[in-house]
């Protein structure tokens, strides 16, 4: 089993999304968080003050899947979130040591 963590831009989650339940991905979780990479952040303007955003907005996923899948989650990501521009985001695939659906007990690529 794999985990994919992948870091995308707000704006591009639906689209991330339904390219994932397109291709038999069944749940992920989804989590709001900040941080930068080599865009490092930008300065903007607030009522008459300029000020630097150090930590851009951005969305986590983490999505467990078969090993036979994995390329293929990073490849439906990978197209679903490019806009060409920096800031588009990362994605890293682990090994995932184990898994177990609370409800059921099921363990394993069961319980995926």
């Amino acid at each position: 089993m794999k985990l994919v963590i992948a870091t995308i831009k707000p704006f591009k989650l639906e689209e991330v999304r339904e390219a994932l339940t397109d291709i038999g991905v069944r749940g992920m979780m989804v989590t709001e968080i900040k941080g930068f990479g080599a865009q490092s952040g930008h300065t903007e303007i607030y009522r008459g003050a300029e000020y630097a955003v150090n930590f851009v907005p951005k969305i986590k996923l983490e999505i467990a899947v078969s090993d036979s899948m994995a390329d293929q989650v990073a490849e439906a990501i990978t197209s679903a979130a490019r806009t060409g521009k920096i800031g588009d985001g990362k994605i890293f695939v682990l090994d995932l040591a184990q898994a177990m659906r609370v409800r059921t007990g099921e363990s394993g690529e069961d319980a995926l």
